[in-house]
């Protein structure tokens, strides 16, 4: 919104500062926190006296997590407040990119918020059935990738098929044609991603510096591949006008400085699926506007990890009707060995660092 202001740039020099998107995701950065900070205990307050009992415990979980009973959740609206709040001063609205990146936000917030809101109030581990969420889901994944891949066909820059191919790293010239149908790819990735994190949120801190350290990650990456000049150097493709994402990714961590500050244990709230269905769709929908949709495993390989954990949990038991892990996803493994739950947060924090920056290196290796 506050882009209009470099055209006052000849009359008051300062209003150029608004052209340079480092300036606007700094901006957007503190915007975000700045929101969260002021509304936050507000939110907190609400949701505590609406919610009564709070978040259901799992029964089977680890002893440790019915202390946390009555805790509110849905602790998102603070952090879509921050992002869309920040987002909608400092980005560029005209932006295709970040209009199907905020779509794919909202509409994946409204989901995790329906959600939360069968689960507090019939107070049970089960929300919105897992069918229909997903399929909600894909649909506006899909449309949000619609849109993306026609923005890039648009530009033509790296060819008539760029838009619907997919990169992959260390190749600096291969690509994988999907056509039509890498509107379903793209839509998976972005599903995919939501539900990731969303699994990855069980403890406190536990899913906000990662998907902060993921969305530092895309915000370089989508600063770089929207750049022609740092595009060329680093022979990564160049996606006009996916540079403006990095304003959104700015504003993503600043929100999520901002709620960790409540969150941070003990909690005074979680975010519940809200936010983290939210989260993941946002960085999903960067990761396949800037085509780095294979790097976002790397970078986000700890949600990969929780995904996998679920996944073979679930496929072992059926089989063999026995379990592979202690209890999944696998945070709750570590617990169950006895780790406490401040080694698991941290621990896994490290496993975060480490992937993103394995993921940043394919960058470079071309």
């Amino acid at each position: 919104m506050l882009i209009w202001l470099v055209e006052l740039a000849d009359t008051v020099q300062v209003f150029n500062l608004f052209r340079y998107i480092t300036f606007r995701t700094g901006a957007a950065l503190f915007t975000s926190a700045l929101i969260v900070f002021l509304f936050g205990p507000r939110i907190i307050s609400s949701l505590r006296l609406r919610q009564g009992k709070g978040q259901p415990i799992r029964a089977d979980g680890p002893q440790t997590h019915f202390k946390k009973a009555g805790t509110p959740t849905m602790g998102g609206i603070m952090i879509l407040a921050g992002i869309v709040g920040s987002s909608l001063l400092w980005a560029d609205l005209s932006n295709v990119y970040v209009v199907a990146t905020l779509l794919v936000t909202l509409g994946f917030g409204a989901i995790g918020f329906y959600d939360d809101y069968l689960k507090v109030t019939k107070q049970t581990e089960k929300g919105f059935s897992g069918k229909a969420r997903l399929g909600i889901e894909f649909v506006i994944a899909g449309i949000a990738t619609y849109f993306m891949m026609q923005a890039t066909l648009a530009a033509g820059t790296s060819g008539s098929t760029f838009g619907s191919s997919v990169a992959f790293p260390f190749f600096k010239d291969l690509l994988l044609n999907f056509g039509i149908f890498f509107i379903f790819f793209g839509g998976f990735v972005i599903v995919a991603a939501g539900n990731a994190v969303n699994l990855t949120d069980g403890l406190d801190g536990l899913a906000t510096v990662p998907v902060m350290i993921s969305a530092a990650s895309f915000g370089v990456i989508a600063y770089l591949a929207g750049n022609a000049v740092f595009a060329n150097y680093l022979q990564i493709h160049f996606v006009p006008g996916t540079g403006e994402l990095a304003v959104i990714m700015g504003a993503v961590i600043g929100a999520g400085l901002g709620f960790l500050w409540f969150n941070a244990p003990p909690a005074a709230i979680f975010m519940g699926d809200t936010g983290s269905l939210a989260l993941g769709g946002l960085i999903g929908s960067v990761a396949v506007a800037t085509k780095h949709e294979i790097v976002m495993a790397i970078v986000g390989g700890l949600f990969v990890m929780e995904t996998m954990s679920v996944i073979i949990q679930v496929g072992f038991f059926k089989l063999t009707g026995r379990r592979v892990f202690l209890m999944a996803p696998i945070h709750h493994h570590f617990e169950k060995k006895g780790w406490t739950e401040s080694q698991v947060v941290i621990r896994f924090w490290i496993i975060a660092v480490i992937l993103a920056m394995v993921g940043l290196s394919t960058l470079k290796l071309r």
